[in-house]
């Protein structure tokens, strides 16, 4: 899994910290932390919660570019 530098980015552009983030979408500033790092793989819910709270779409976020993708 890969860093999620598009929504680290759509936060900052938002001007929120990954706490206010956190408390708005009903989770830790950890899982924030590392959905930004790539280290967990958010349920479909919190993604949907996570672009709505930002203003974007899950297409902005999620979806991986097929030029950045890694081989298996």
């Amino acid at each position: 899994m890969s860093k999620n530098l598009k929504m680290k980015s759509a936060r900052a552009l938002s001007d929120m910290t990954q706490d206010e983030l956190a408390k708005r979408v009903g989770v830790t500033r950890q899982t924030i932390n590392a959905i930004e790092k790539g280290d967990y793989n958010p349920t479909i819910k919190l993604c949907i919660d996570i672009c709505k709270t930002l203003n974007v779409t899950l297409n902005d976020l999620f979806w991986e570019d097929d030029t950045n993708e890694q081989p298996l």
